[in-house]
């Protein structure tokens, strides 16, 4: 999908000078696509063939003025912003431009920078107004032009689908995308999505900032130049670069310290950034999609979390339902997490009871599609018959009287004592995480990739700890190899 039509400007001067000057001062602050017209005849023609978000309009020119081109342009094409520039002694005429629908004007000499910032502006109304229009057709002819960008998201929710409408809507737009919405719910695979319906060359790279610092932020992302800092022998790349006309996905952004928040406004605003040690700009090509699970009004209140990136951020935002509200993707899912569980297990598929589907919607599962997986996966690993159900299911969804979750939903406080019990006082994390590696690979008889499933963890993940126990011997010389 291109995203042409976001990026084309054209400048409408009968001064060749001008124009060149314009051109050039566009061209080198990163708008690529700039078209000129020294003849206000050529204007509809150019329109007409051209896919033109901007036009830069002189007000007084022969054959036809600017105060005559502009009701045209806006009665034939609504979502083109346009600009109209005056000299200093006609800006009562560019401020009844402006009532008659024009978006801003510039006074000559424009500056390099009061030109960027007025187009840059205009490009993004005009973005937004098309895409407004676009989603309307979208929702009246529920319809999907790239299904398959979408294909990884397991769903029947009506919800979803307009999701699904909405981010090919927004997909040709460079504005950055920000996913809200609970742990578990699958940000990451909507922030994929996004990337497959832009039909980019470039790759998708995800990176989780939870727990950065900002020096550690900044080298992640942009990378940094040779002697930067004691180590820095080389100079290297940051994820950035690695999603150069591709997509950059920021997961868990909520937890980003103010400075951080600095250079990612930066970056939202600018499309630039500096390699850490670096004085010199990088232009970013990359998509930026970010996600969160955190309330980003609350910690804006409470002085965590910056107006202006807050604001930023909010011209694509999409919140994904929890999957308490979608009961009826619950048996879709478990159709797909049991076909899973059982390749990854090497077992024959096994049927899904209706009544275990059934007890499941009741369920509030607070870790969403992530927590069903894991049930559904430790039913599988459980069940010794041909037919998954409530029986075969965790100790967690058991332990509620006639499958009520509504005890759940209350849980008490838990008893320490058996985990006392078996430590021999209470447990570090890293001996809880030790702990559950080992018995996940106990319960799966050895298989690895079963047990990162039942662990809630990547392979990769897996066999890194597992190469790290080797290391240092043990735990249960790691699961006994």
């Amino acid at each position: 999908m291109s995203n042409e039509f976001t990026r084309t400007i054209l400048l409408v001067d009968d001064e060749p000078a001008i124009l060149k000057t314009s051109s050039l001062m566009l061209q080198g602050r990163g708008f690529s696509r700039v078209l000129t017209a020294l003849d206000s005849r050529d204007v509809m023609k150019i329109l007409a063939e051209e896919p033109v978000s901007v036009v830069v309009l002189d007000l007084y020119m022969p054959q036809i003025s600017g105060q005559e081109l502009l009701p045209q342009i806006i009665a034939t094409y609504p979502h083109i912003s346009v600009i109209v520039m005056t000299a200093l002694d006609e800006t009562q005429s560019a401020v009844e431009c402006m009532r008659a629908g024009a978006f801003d004007y510039l006074v000559k000499p424009v500056e390099s920078d009061r030109l960027e910032a007025t187009v840059s502006k205009a490009l993004e109304a005009s973005t937004l107004s098309r895409e407004m229009s676009s989603l309307k057709d979208y929702l009246l002819t529920d319809r999907l032009k790239y299904p398959d960008a979408f294909s990884s998201i397991i769903t029947c929710d009506k919800r979803m689908r307009s999701i699904f409408q909405y981010v090919e809507v927004i997909a040709p737009s460079q504005l950055p995308v920000l996913i809200t919405g609970e742990t578990g719910v699958g940000k990451d695979m909507l922030a994929k999505s996004i990337h497959n319906v832009c039909r980019s060359k470039g790759q998708f790279v995800a990176v989780n900032v939870a727990g950065l610092d900002d020096n550690m932020f900044s080298d992640t992302l942009f990378g940094h130049k040779r002697g930067a800092f004691t180590g820095a022998d080389q100079a290297r790349d940051g994820l950035l670069a690695r999603a150069a006309g591709g997509t950059i996905f920021l997961d868990e952004i909520g937890d980003l310290s103010d400075l951080s928040q600095i250079k990612l406004l930066r970056l939202l605003q600018e499309q630039e950034y500096y390699p850490v040690g670096s004085d010199v700009t990088r232009k970013s090509t990359a998509r930026v999609v970010l996600a969160t699970n955190k309330p980003l009004r609350s910690l804006m209140a409470a002085g965590s979390f910056r107006h202006d990136l807050y604001y930023r951020l909010c011209t694509h935002q999409i919140e994904i339902p929890p999957l308490r509200d979608r009961p009826d993707d619950i048996p879709l899912l478990m159709e797909h997490f049991t076909s899973k569980a059982c390749a990854a297990l090497g077992r024959e598929p096994l049927a899904i009871d209706p009544d275990f589907a059934d007890q499941l919607k009741a369920y509030p599962f607070p870790g969403n599609i992530r927590e069903l997986e894991a049930i559904v996966f430790d039913a599988v690993v459980r069940q010794a018959s041909g037919t998954l159900s409530l029986n075969g299911s965790s100790m967690v969804i058991q332990g509620a009287d006639n499958c009520d979750f509504s005890q759940y939903r209350n849980d008490p406080e838990p008893d320490f004592e058996m985990i006392r019990s078996i430590f021999g006082g209470f447990p570090s994390i890293s001996r809880m995480e030790d702990y559950l590696i080992v018995e996940a690979l106990k319960e799966v008889k050895g298989n690895q990739g079963a047990a990162a499933a039942l662990l809630g963890i990547t392979r990769q993940t897996l066999n890194k700890r597992l190469g790290e126990f080797r290391k240092e011997g043990s735990p249960e010389q790691a699961a006994a190899n």
